[in-house]
């Protein structure tokens, strides 16, 4: 398979993957309020939190992937088409900054200053943490 794909490939690669990016961050939150009930989700921004370290990891497995094993023949898809459909895509749809950046404002907002600036630094930090573990899992691996 060519490294080149199309606009419209690569526009469909990328819709595609968001949709199912998004869809997975809606049950996550879902399931997270079904597990540990409204207030507990409502009290601080857990569902956003843990979408945003699983997907800083996952964005880290990929791009170690991608870095050490690039255009494998025999690959089903090329290195950019993967990189289109689940880092651009889906975890594009599934990670949830903007959703952090609303979050952590309406925090501030009500006047929780303590509350957002923990949210915020245990975001920034857990998502790093989160992204070095998935490079570092693939760099052993390889």
């Amino acid at each position: 398979m060519s490294a080149s794909l199309s606009p419209l490939s690569a526009s469909l690669n990328v819709a595609i993957g968001g949709g199912i990016g998004a869809l997975l961050r809606y049950q996550l939150g879902r399931g997270m309020t079904y597990w540990f009930g409204h207030n507990v989700i409502t009290a601080f921004p857990w569902a956003t939190l843990v979408t945003n370290v699983i997907g800083s990891m996952t964005m880290g497995l990929l791009a170690g992937w991608l870095a050490r094993h690039g255009n494998a023949s025999g690959s089903l898809m090329s290195s950019e088409q993967m990189r289109l459909l689940l880092g651009v895509g889906l975890l594009g749809g599934f990670t949830t900054f903007s959703a952090f950046s609303l979050e952590l404002m309406l925090l501030i907002e009500r006047g929780q200053s303590a509350t957002a600036l923990t949210y915020a630094g245990v975001s920034v930090l857990a998502g790093l943490v989160g992204l070095y573990l998935g490079l570092i899992v693939m760099r052993v691996a390889g």
